[in-house]
């Protein structure tokens, strides 16, 4: 762009154009060009052609001094006459070239991307309301509503649009389960951005920035300019209903533990527990000024439960439910083949299993299909049709466990075995302690309170040697495998009766026997989070081409399955996204229910500064960012005041012409 400078010399009126230095520019600066006309009138004057004429005088004497005054004012009048006329028509030219001031940035094209966190957190309070309806409000009142934007939330994206079309939108907007992290606000931000050159990137994010968040990671190429908005809550105590266990059994009642934390400090708060919309109990939760506590309440055993445990807090309003369900336990099915034993009659209780123990002879074949667990108790061979029949379970989800028989065929158990990548080696006859146990192994997850060391080691008078990949769960001192594998197969390289091990004996019977059962069918948790995989087993043959369905009272959809011959699995993953407790349907039985709580991870209100985090601008007020950025994009134009100038010139000339003589 350029600027003109006017430079008047005695001789000569000089005309230069520079180069913008002062932040003056021209919308139309071709007609600057115009300013060369001014050389004409120039011109005219200086070499003016017209000739005086001589009228004699009988006496001119007395005139000559007058005559001579005459011409020098008239030379003055035309010289300022020529000047506020150049002066007039170069603010005329000037004023139709639209001068005005403003940053370099104010002409650039503009491409804007606004991100609003909608994450649970934005619950927290601002006056009367939450810091999220706050935000919203003051974006629709502050920000340009007929300008192009494209606006993002944790699970929304409105793409090349205005405030003003999506204004009911942003007023509705709902609170999202999943929050993102500002790595991934970027990610996000860097496809909403064209990636033409030459226009300003403005990313306007606005949230309460926890402290869980990490710093932003924005494609530098892109030249965006990052303007931070921290909304900050009047108040950041909050109450949350973080977890809950069963604790023990008590007779015909559980002890349910709820466990909860605070952000604040507080002295106690009411809490209660719901059998779906009935009032069990209610009692309050004693913080004594800690920032956490428990709270007991005893609910009826045996008894399917939907549950809902309830308080009422100023903080944030997602985490004062918390939904759990207690269904009525389905009894695994567990058939043992081989030697009849007493020791698992009392661990497989008919309470939660349903026990057939029967010898190879007289097994029924239809039956293991039915199965959910089948122990193999010391065989001295496994026939080849028992092998195929127990490779199909197995296929179908079924569990297995072998226990060698000290007399076995090597060749026919490792022709079963290579199924499941182990080898029987060969056999030591000499006694071994079992010393060491897994704890990290899921057979053992919450069986103890600490990692026992010091425990009445069980032995075995000799064991087979086993080569495999799979993990040891018990295992000699000299390191090798007692008990091996994981879930859906386990073997044990040593007979168990009393003539070779004193295991049966042992207080890890008990346990390693009853996990591995009860994992067979994998029984839903009284509670889950939801963003998490949650895998259960519904005891139920489906017919072909049939699905089981889930739902509550707002939402249904169809789960991740697989079928077997005698249950079906479901995995949660995405669905469902809002907590609450839901039904597993056949058609329209109801077979179990299943609850979903949203994670606790943003009810501590703990948030880092501005400070901390690198952007262009960091702001706690949406106004003041955007009259900023107004006041970036302003243009202070200038023309008017051309035109005054021209004006006044006018009016300068008509003076001239009028008084100076």
């Amino acid at each position: 762009m350029l600027f003109g400078l006017i430079k008047a010399t005695n001789n000569v009126i000089l005309i230069i154009f520079v180069k913008q230095n002062l932040g003056m520019q021209f919308k139309n600066p071709e007609i600057l060009w115009g300013l060369l006309l001014l050389t004409i009138p120039i011109l005219v004057h200086l070499f003016q052609l017209r000739r005086f004429k001589k009228t004699p005088f009988t006496n001119v004497k007395m005139l000559q001094k007058v005559v001579s005054e005459s011409r020098k004012s008239k030379s003055i009048k035309k010289w300022l006459l020529l000047v506020t006329r150049l002066l007039l028509f170069t603010a005329l030219v000037i004023a139709f070239a639209q001068p005005f001031f403003s940053k370099k940035t104010a002409l650039l094209e503009k491409e804007t991307v606004i991100y609003i966190d909608n994450s649970f957190s934005m619950q927290a309070k601002k006056g009367n309301v939450s810091l999220l309806e706050s935000a919203i409000q003051e974006l629709l009142k502050e920000a340009p509503l007929d300008q192009k934007v494209n606006l993002f939330t944790n699970n929304r994206s409105f793409r090349n649009t205005t405030l003003k079309e999506i204004q009911s939108d942003l007023l509705t907007l709902p609170y999202a389960t999943n929050q993102l992290s500002l790595n991934e606000v970027a990610l996000k931000a860097n496809t909403l951005f064209s990636k033409k050159k030459g226009s300003q990137k403005n990313l306007v994010l606005i949230s309460d920035f926890q402290t869980k968040k990490k710093t932003s990671s924005i494609d530098s190429s892109l030249n965006i300019e990052k303007h931070y908005i921290k909304i900050n809550p009047t108040t950041k105590n909050n109450i949350s209903i973080d977890s809950l266990y069963i604790s023990k059994k008590s007779g015909d009642n559980l002890e349910l533990k709820a466990i909860l934390s605070t952000t604040g400090i507080i002295e106690n708060t009411p809490i209660s527990i719901y059998d779906s919309d009935k009032l069990i109990a209610k009692t309050s939760a004693i913080f004594d000024n800690q920032k956490s506590t428990n709270v007991v309440f005893s609910i009826p055993n045996n008894k399917e439960i939907l549950g809902k445990i309830s308080l009422f807090d100023k903080g944030l309003e997602y985490d004062n439910q918390f939904y759990f369900s207690i269904n009525k336990k389905e009894k695994i099915n567990v058939l043992a083949i081989g030697r009849k034993t007493n020791y698992l009659n009392r661990i497989f209780t008919n309470d939660e299993f349903n026990f057939i123990n029967e010898t190879l002879s007289k097994v029924n074949y239809s039956l293991i299909s039915s199965q959910n667990l089948i122990i193999l108790n010391e065989l001295e061979t496994i026939t080849v049709s028992l092998q195929q029949a127990l490779t199909s379970f197995s296929k179908n989800g079924g569990n297995i466990i072998v226990i060698p028989n000290n007399n076995l065929q090597k060749s026919n158990y490792n022709s079963f075995l290579a199924n499941y990548g182990i080898t029987l080696s060969y056999k030591i006859n000499s006694e071994q302690e079992i010393t060491s146990i897994n704890f990290d192994h899921p057979i053992y997850n919450n069986v103890f309170d600490k990692k026992i060391t010091n425990f009445q080691y069980p032995k075995t008078a000799q064991f087979f040697v086993l080569k495999t990949k799979l993990p040891n769960i018990l295992s000699y001192a000299n390191n090798n495998s007692f008990l091996m594998g994981n879930k859906g197969f386990y073997m044990f390289s040593s007979p168990l009766s009393d003539d070779y091990s004193n295991f049966k004996n042992s207080p890890l019977i008990v346990p390693t026997f009853y996990k591995m059962g009860i994992e067979s069918l994998q029984q839903e948790k009284i509670y889950s989070f939801l963003g998490i995989s949650e895998v259960i087993d519904v005891a139920i043959k489906l017919p072909k081409d049939e699905v089981l369905k889930v739902a509550n009272k707002n939402s249904e959809f169809i789960p991740q399955q697989q079928p077997f011959s005698n249950k079906v699995t479901l995995t949660f993953n995405e669905q469902p996204n809002e907590a609450g407790i839901y039904k597993i349907k056949n058609d329209n039985t109801t077979l179990k229910y299943i609850s979903f709580n949203y994670s606790r991870t943003e009810s501590n209100l703990s948030y880092t500064p501005l400070e901390e985090l690198n952007a262009t601008s960091k702001n706690n007020s949406i106004t003041n960012l955007f009259e900023a950025l107004e006041k970036d994009n302003s243009v202070n134009e200038l023309w008017k005041w051309f035109v005054i100038l021209a004006l006044l010139f006018a009016l300068i000339e008509i003076g001239i012409q009028k008084y100076l003589k």
